[in-house]
């Protein structure tokens, strides 16, 4: 299976780096092939602008999906947004990694999305490819995330509510919207204040589950 990891940690000595690099290792003795997308090491540029279509269809009236497709269609798009592509293509799997800020994904990783999931490549609006008849039907998504405060806050009756629920965005209207299978998420709680013997469980549970579900 070909796996790409798509990793936005800014600091390379984090736990979700640990992470990264231990999924890497266990997939590649698995026999499976994997490529990382480190979106800070690599700068890539979060916000989309019109500076992602270099050859746009009208200069006067500037619609991005209509855009999108076209630029998808022609090859078209930033060299940046066509190398990520190119390796979306080339997965089965799409192994999100990355901490919760703000009960989200970090700014450039829903940039990411914003840039690379063009209209015409993981969905179809027009003819209705969506959900079920997504363009990425075939291929898995999965969510590994980390959070530095404790699971209770993150419970449905806690303070911030189901965590499942404040990322259905991504894995419901991004990836089952583009016809991906969801894997179930994996989540480490307390990530700031664990001791090295809780890093070496969390990552060593980190790894039983990539095995079982890759």
């Amino acid at each position: 299976m070909n796996v790409l990891i798509v990793y936005a940690h800014p600091y390379p000595a984090s736990f979700n780096a640990a992470m990264k690099d231990r999924a890497v290792d266990v997939l590649l003795k698995a026999g499976h092939e994997v490529k990382v997308s480190d979106l800070y090491a690599m700068k890539f540029k979060a916000a989309l602008d019109q500076d992602d279509f270099p050859d746009p269809c009208s200069r006067s009236f500037f619609s991005i999906p209509n855009e999108m497709m076209a630029g998808f269609v022609r090859g078209k798009l930033a060299p940046d947004v066509m190398a990520e592509i190119a390796k979306v293509k080339w997965a089965d799997m799409l192994l999100f990694q990355f901490p919760i800020w703000w009960s989200s994904m970090p700014a450039i990783l829903k940039g990411w999305f914003d840039r690379v999931f063009v209209q015409g490549f993981v969905v179809d609006l027009p003819n209705g490819m969506i959900y079920a008849d997504g363009l990425l039907k075939g291929k898995k998504a999965m969510i590994s995330t980390t959070m530095g405060s404790s699971a209770d806050l993150y419970t449905e009756d806690g303070p911030h509510g189901d965590l499942n629920l404040h990322l259905k965005s991504l894995w419901h209207n991004t990836f089952e919207f583009c016809g991906m299978e969801v894997v179930p998420s994996f989540y480490v709680f307390n990530a700031g204040e664990m001791e090295e013997f809780q890093v070496e469980a969390e990552l060593d549970r980190w790894e039983e589950y990539l095995l079982s579900v890759a």
